[in-house]
């Protein structure tokens, strides 16, 4: 039976781009999700195979990075028009350009009065937290006499953009891991904190105040620690909570390092300067740990906050 060829595009999908505008010591972010797709004369390559009017998906991915660079990202629209205008106007089979963003906002982490051990919070100007992501979550546990309250929240997405390091691991045959003495560190927190409230003649503590100050003294904490390497993030996190809400215990975080690289330019004859980042979701380094007051017992299940 004769077929014929209908509606048909192709491109690459989930472009995943973060750029990095540094104004100074202000820092601003632009993160993307950039799905190109391209239709047009392509009839040849479906009836014969032939590839002389196909521009490489891998093509279309490396001009999203490089049009990063090049113009910058003022808005998602804007660098979706600039991006259609190219590969309709440069690509003479190409006869229409789909341009699909997803933006995910970012805001500023407002850290505390007190000055930092390594800079001064009235300096701190390239901490984020995503916009709208966490999940508070909580787990009571009651046996009649003795109560056990665990809080928490997943699915924050917290990121750095400077004032992060990474050297003087131990290398060996397999290490191929440059050290990193200016990097972007990110995180999706899954944490959890146990309360020693355990029976009803105590104090209870209020629910609603212990989160939002939990939550604001781990972020300050993130925000405001000089890194050399995730896991010494993490515990001045634990530690700063423990240190500030007498109500807590324990704190356990599984912190997954959201691995930002940064995208080589050079064959486009074009400089990356810590600017334009790949944003890789897997695989990741997982760092997981408990903190502990003084003289607690540690109560709060390992697989509880495994990702």
């Amino acid at each position: 039976m004769p077929t014929i060829l209908g509606q048909n595009q192709y491109g690459k999908a989930e472009n995943r781009v973060v750029k990095i505008t540094r104004d100074g010591d202000t820092h601003h972010i632009k993160d993307l999700n950039v799905s190109v797709a391209l239709s047009g004369d392509m009839d040849d390559v479906h009836y014969s195979g032939s590839n002389a009017n196909v521009l490489p998906t891998d093509t279309t991915k490396n001009t999203v990075y490089a049009f990063a660079k090049e113009y910058g990202i003022e808005s998602a629209e804007q660098f979706g028009i600039h991006l259609a205008r190219w590969f309709v106007g440069s690509q003479e089979p190409i006869q229409r350009a789909r341009i699909r963003i997803e933006e995910y906002a970012w805001e500023r982490i407002q850290t505390s009065d007190a000055n930092s051990k390594f800079i001064g919070a009235d300096e701190v100007k390239h901490s984020f937290v995503r916009k709208g992501q966490e999940t508070r979550v909580t787990q009571i546990t009651y046996d009649g006499r003795n109560w056990e309250v665990i809080s928490g929240l997943k699915d924050l997405i917290v990121m750095n953009s400077t004032n992060s390091e990474f050297w003087g691991y131990v290398k060996d045959k397999y290490t191929t891991l440059q050290e990193a003495y200016d990097r972007i560190l990110a995180t999706q927190v899954s944490g959890r904190w146990r309360f020693n409230w355990t029976d009803d003649e105590q104090r209870m503590p209020n629910w609603e105040k212990s989160y939002e100050q939990t939550k604001k003294h781990m972020l300050e904490a993130f925000a405001e620690t000089y890194s050399l390497s995730l896991q010494q993030t993490l515990y001045q996190m634990g530690s700063r909570i423990i240190n500030h809400r007498s109500e807590i215990d324990e704190v356990r975080f599984s912190l997954p390092n959201k691995h930002h690289f940064l995208v080589d330019l050079e064959p486009f004859g074009l400089k990356n300067d810590n600017e334009v980042y790949f944003a890789a979701d897997r695989p990741y380094g997982l760092i997981e740990a408990t903190i502990l007051r003084d003289g607690a017992d540690a109560r709060i299940p390992v697989d509880l906050t495994n990702l």
